[in-house]
């Protein structure tokens, strides 16, 4: 199976998340893997974000499990390329040449606004949001593309199922 990998990445309230969602559903059940950054660091490790915080390893691991199994993996996040650069550098060549890389560059307002529409907004605000906020963290892998604030939802899903037929 030559399984592709779908790196979505951005700051908090950008879409990622609901990019990444949108996209597993698109497909049949059994057929694209969610790996989600907060759902792992959050959830389930219960781990700080720092350099050599257990995600890096589970992360990795899922994503060979997805390789051998799975016709996409995604994985998204806000993902500091500080600590997390490496480990996607290894993914872009464990999958190599499938691999499909988008950062979401929305200005700070914007994602305040979108993050008001959010399940988390009752969680943190715009004060917590900007300290992680993090400019034009790309991770500058082959093909990246950049998202900004012009494309709807519906764009950036057609825009990423394109990419992926051709």
């Amino acid at each position: 199976m030559k399984s592709k990998l779908i790196i979505i990445r951005g700051n908090s309230g950008s879409g990622k998340t609901t990019t990444a969602q949108s996209l597993q559903k698109h497909f049949e059940r059994g057929q694209a893997m969610l790996i989600s950054q907060d759902v792992i660091r959050i959830g389930i490790l219960n781990a700080k974000d720092r350099i050599g915080n257990p995600t890096i390893d589970i992360i990795k691991m899922l994503a060979a499990f997805g390789k051998d199994n799975y016709e996409y993996i995604i994985i998204e996040g806000i993902f500091n390329t500080k600590i997390y650069k490496e480990m996607f550098y290894e993914l872009a060549d464990m999958f190599d040449p499938n691999v499909y890389v988008y950062y979401y560059e929305i200005p700070f307002e914007e994602t305040v606004v979108r993050h008001t529409t959010r399940d988390k907004a009752n969680d943190f605000g715009p004060d917590r949001m900007k300290e992680w906020w993090l400019e034009k963290d790309y991770l500058h892998i082959k093909n990246e593309k950049i998202l900004d604030e012009t494309l709807s939802q519906e764009d950036v899903l057609r825009m990423i199922l394109n990419d992926l037929s051709n």
